[in-house]
């Protein structure tokens, strides 16, 4: 049976719109609630938000719905998705809920489900929430009904925690650092856990007003980071996204460095410790073939599975990996995170760069990437692949990049765009195949 509300990661929407009203909220915070009522403990619920302005509305509603099904509620507000992975654990709670649509716009917000352990909740789980989201759920009997507080010191155990990712002997003293926070969920915390070991930090994307989160700053909008690490000499810039689980990289010559780079360096600086398990890097399909050239020189492995960071979390659990992550910037360090923390890898990337003594245009190209080329088609309804004539159209493509290249063709599993992309060592070849699907997906769309 496939899933009506959980797509790739969580669920997500327009908010007041669809599955993000206040309504529906407050109904998977008692679904969730009574999924999670396992034993005879007083059952507690972690919550935290990014900075969208529907966080309060959403925020308010689960409320409602967790305590309804007699469940205690603790609030975070805003902090970053892996915050509310860890102090799910820490709190010994039995299930965590971050509220965010990660690098969407303001308009859009999201629910993404932690379980006790800290990890993204399973397939069964997702599904058996599903389920009593269609049916009549029992409600406490008033004595049993939950309660709210809020914690105060959720900042400061992050960033302890954060900071307990770097090695003692390294200290971040000498070093200029932008920091983008992409006006979302760390904008307090990973400045402060960066200048606190030593670091200076020039801060971009940290004043939130409710609709300003991704807003031409962050991980998926770097002109400003670009300009802000030249015009101020900066060693390096990191750049996060609206809950600050995804991680880009800036040297200091303003060049971009994905999510494919940061996995080369930290997969082969592991392994040269004899600290890299699993044999390799986990990554999806959208991972460049470069980065595959580049660890098996290394004599590493690149696993690829299907896009989303649930899937790769799931293949480096079953296989014993301990790096993993995704081009667009998620990197799960699990030695570190139950989940993609990108101040946690930033913190990776910039121990490598204190011990290598090198700049960051030296330590963190490790490799040339192939041509690659990744497009969008937006559509408003229907099935765009299941068209004849576009079917026939990625047929073709296949056949002329047998050999040459790959073609990764797939809907996205958090808004109706389908994603088209192709790489090879022929740049002109890549953008002529990839134009021609686009092409007739939009056509099929219309």
């Amino acid at each position: 049976m496939g899933k009506q509300y959980f797509g790739t990661d969580g669920i997500r929407g327009r908010t007041n719109a669809g599955a993000m009203t206040a309504a529906t909220a407050m109904k998977v915070g008692q679904a969730a609630g009574t999924r999670f009522l396992r034993g005879g403990h007083r059952h507690r619920v972690v919550i935290g938000k990014d900075t969208r302005l529907s966080g309060y509305m959403l925020e308010n509603a689960m409320v409602a719905g967790f305590t309804s099904v007699g469940m205690d509620v603790v609030l975070l507000g805003p902090m970053p998705t892996p915050a509310v992975a860890l102090l799910t654990r820490e709190l010994r709670a039995d299930v965590g809920v971050m509220i965010s649509a990660s690098h969407n716009p303001y308009e859009d917000n999201g629910i993404k489900l932690f379980g006790p352990d800290g990890f993204k909740l399973s397939d069964e789980d997702e599904l058996a929430i599903e389920a009593l989201l269609g049916q009549d759920i029992a409600l406490a009997d008033a004595p049993e009904i939950g309660r709210a507080r809020r914690i105060d010191d959720a900042r400061g155990r992050y960033i302890h925690a954060v900071k307990g990712a770097l090695p003692e002997n390294v200290r971040l003293d000498g070093l200029k650092i932008v920091v983008d926070c992409a006006n979302g969920a760390a904008y307090q915390v990973a400045p402060s856990a960066i200048w606190e070991l030593g670091a200076e930090v020039i801060t971009v994307g940290v004043s939130p007003n409710g609709k300003n989160i991704n807003d031409r700053c962050g991980s998926t909008h770097l002109d400003l980071a670009r300009e802000t690490v030249v015009a101020s000499g900066a060693d390096i810039g990191i750049a996060l996204d609206g809950d600050a689980d995804r991680l880009i990289v800036i040297d200091e010559q303003g060049a971009v460095v994905d999510g494919d780079q940061i996995m080369a360096l930290l997969g082969t600086q592991l392994a040269a410790r004899g600290e890299l398990r699993g044999g390799g890097v986990v990554a999806t399909v959208m991972s460049n073939l470069g980065l595959e050239r580049c660890l098996a020189g290394h004599g590493l492995t690149l696993e690829r599975t299907k896009v989303g960071d649930r899937h790769v979390l799931e293949r480096m659990r079953s296989g014993g990996f301990n790096v993993g992550g995704e081009q667009s910037g998620h990197m799960i360090l699990l030695d570190h995170a139950t989940t993609g923390d990108g101040t946690v890898a930033a913190l990776q990337v910039l121990a490598a760069l204190v011990q290598s003594g090198q700049r960051a245009s030296e330590l963190l190209h490790l490799f040339d990437p192939v041509p690659q080329l990744l497009k969008n088609v937006r559509f408003a309804g229907g099935k765009p692949l299941a068209d004849a004539r576009v079917q026939r159209v990625i047929a073709e493509a296949e056949g002329q990049l047998a050999g040459r290249g790959r073609l990764v063709i797939r809907p996205s599993g958090t808004e109706p765009v389908i994603r088209v992309m192709a790489e090879g060592d022929d740049a002109g070849e890549v953008t002529q195949v990839v134009d021609a699907i686009c092409a007739a997906v939009a056509e099929a769309a219309a």
